[in-house]
């Protein structure tokens, strides 16, 4: 019954604004936009730099490309989650370095096999995910001041596990999540560890669209208040929200760790803004109640695209900045443009 209230409450106000003159092309224009907005960029992109040097569409380029996307991208399949709930998470690149930590702590510490230091690292994050949620529910703090916090406490943590050295670890299934594929498994296309993203990414847009826990994320990103009236279970919603983002970036930790072959305390040091940049590109509002997980992948892959292309122009670090920089600028400026033209 309160799931009927609820999708009946959440639909009143889009009702009320397709009444409005135009408002009825606006939404589908801007739904169009949400959908394959992302896609069109990364085409242009891509082009943009395939002019520039055809390099970019090499196999040995585009492996690079997806090897450098699978730890933002299945970061962001998490901060998806958090920014469609309205919050934001400024402690997932101290939470990757953790779990990349924790995986190498486990095996060279510890004695632990690769399954079990993997399923560890991704715990860890799921733990501190579920710390963020707690704090900021329980002390009804904004999100943006506690991950702030713990991105400064989960760091300081990390280099104080790992004496802040890496740590090594020996050759094992692991180090191949990442690595260039041999000449025997070139039939599999992309490494194994961006196959994971993959499946991790289509399940977690399968919740999203078809469990009533993804449809209440919705619903508390679009607007709380109606949502708590509704009796949807706000706090435990974003509990929920942050221990997945904490969980994704654990696995992001363990792709690092494969990627480097190391767990690094200080390795992924301002990604937290990559992985938002990748969900707010990719069609996620910073508002929340919009987004989603493959376009979040979209976003990451384009973040990526720009890197390679400015590196294989042999452009400085500066112009590649600079550049990203604009693309999330115009990404912010996109949502809030299709916002104002929404009344919202």
């Amino acid at each position: 019954m309160k799931e009927v209230i609820l999708e009946d409450k959440l639909t009143t106000d889009k009702s009320r604004a397709d009444k409005a003159p135009g408002a009825a092309f606006d939404r589908k224009r801007i739904a169009l936009l949400n959908r394959f907005g992302p896609l069109l960029a990364l085409f242009l992109v891509y082009g943009f730099f395939a002019m520039l040097n055809p390099k970019i569409v090499t196999p040995t380029a585009i492996e690079t490309i997806v090897q450098q996307t699978v730890i933002v991208g299945v970061a962001s399949i998490g901060m998806t989650f958090v920014i469609i709930s309205g919050g934001i998470d400024l402690s997932a690149g101290s939470i990757i370095a953790m779990g990349s930590v924790a995986v190498a702590f486990l095996m060279r510490d510890w004695g632990l096999g690769s399954l079990p230091a993997a399923v560890g690292g991704v715990f860890a994050g799921l733990v501190l995910g579920l710390i963020n949620g707690t704090l900021i529910t329980r002390l009804k703090v904004v999100p943006f001041i506690v991950t702030l916090g713990t991105l400064l406490v989960v760091r300081g943590v990390a280099k104080g596990l790992a004496h802040s050295m890496p740590i090594n670890v020996p050759q094992t299934w692991l180090s191949g999540l990442l690595a260039a594929l041999p000449p025997e498994l070139k039939w599999m296309l992309i490494p194994a560890g961006a196959w994971l993203m993959i499946g991790l990414a289509l399940l977690a847009a399968g919740f999203l669209r078809y469990t009533r826990l993804g449809h209440h994320v919705f619903a508390v990103g679009s607007n709380e208040q109606t949502a708590r009236l509704c009796g949807v279970a706000v706090e435990r919603v974003k509990v929920f929200v942050y221990a997945t983002s904490g969980a994704f970036s654990g696995m992001g930790g363990l792709m690092l760790m494969s990627y480097q072959e190391q767990g690094d305390p200080t390795g992924a040091v301002g990604m937290e803004l990559d992985v938002i940049a990748a969900v707010v590109i990719g069609g996620g509002s910073l508002s929340g109640g919009q987004g989603s997980i493959l376009g979040s992948l979209v976003g990451a892959i384009i973040m990526t695209v720009i890197r390679t292309g400015c590196q294989l122009n042999g452009w400085p670090t500066w112009v590649t900045q600079v550049v990203t920089g604009i693309v999330i600028v115009i990404a912010v400026a996109v949502d809030r443009l299709r916002h104002r033209n929404l009344g919202l």
